[in-house]
């Protein structure tokens, strides 16, 4: 029984031990990251086999496991930059990105955990100044901010070629102009629109100018078609079809004497 205290204790220290050896050696993954092992006495960073996944896992005590989030992700970037004529834009944006599954090693021995800010952020900065600086005041305020987000998109994802980084879409969320530029701007917008209701509304009276020209046109040509055709005779036929026509209506009683000076029966009364 003497002796039970002096095996107890080593034995405590060993559990203890033992406790703190496990839990050095576990891992567990979350959801949506993935883990790049550091091997401390081998070749350091493992870069030739995927991440460890989503999970639990046991690792060795004296390696290291660095947690990347993988998923889609979202940083938001207020720049100022120059347009084409040398004037200060504004500009927000929001891009959503997201590391390389497969190649999350070589982004962490390459690149290291602060990858968002060494490579990320001065590429998107970059390839912002340089569209930007293709467009001026007007073209960025009025009608450019789709293609600005392409090109800006295109760019970004030219500079991080091959750097184990992938942007999935850049959105533009405001461009602002200094107000002095910006009020001349829609100034002139204002008057482009003004002109091209102008340009409309005379446009259509011209067209109903037109329609009316040929209308007359065509009215006079026929008047003149039935005078030329509406001869003495021709009328005096006419005349007498109409007078055959009335006598015999019911409700007429017409007496006819002789004829007038045209020639047509003459229509003394009716009741």
């Amino acid at each position: 029984m003497e002796r039970l205290p002096k095996i107890g204790i080593p034995l405590f220290i060993g559990i203890v031990i033992l406790i703190i050896f496990i839990a050095k050696s576990t891992v567990t993954i979350q959801s949506g990251e993935a883990g790049v092992l550091y091997r401390t006495f081998a070749d350091g960073v493992v870069t030739d086999k995927p991440p460890l996944s989503e999970g639990f896992h046991l690792v060795a005590p004296w390696n290291k496991v660095f947690v990347y989030e993988v998923r889609q992700q979202s940083i938001d970037e207020e720049m100022t930059v120059l347009s084409s004529n040398g004037l200060e834009i504004s500009l927000d944006a929001s891009v959503w990105f997201q590391p390389e599954y497969a190649a999350l090693g070589k982004l962490h021995q390459e690149k290291g955990e602060n990858y968002i800010q060494r490579l990320l952020q001065p590429a998107i900065r970059s390839a912002t100044r340089a569209v930007v600086g293709r467009y001026n005041p007007e073209q960025l305020y009025a009608s450019k901010r789709e293609a600005i987000q392409k090109e800006i998109f295109d760019e970004t994802n030219l500079l991080l070629e091959d750097q184990y980084v992938q942007v999935n879409e850049v959105l533009v969320r405001d461009v602002s102009l200094p107000p002095t530029i910006k009020d001349a701007i829609e100034r002139k917008l204002r008057q482009e629109q003004e002109s091209l209701e102008y340009e409309f509304r005379l446009s259509k009276a011209e067209q109903e100018a037109e329609r009316q020209r040929i209308d007359a046109e065509g009215k006079a040509r026929a008047n003149r078609i039935l005078s030329e055709s509406l001869t003495d005779k021709v009328l005096q036929e006419k005349g007498i079809q109409a007078t055959l026509e009335l006598s015999k209506s019911p409700n007429a009683k017409t007496i006819v004497i002789g004829s007038g000076e045209s020639g047509l029966p003459l229509i003394l009364g009716n009741n």
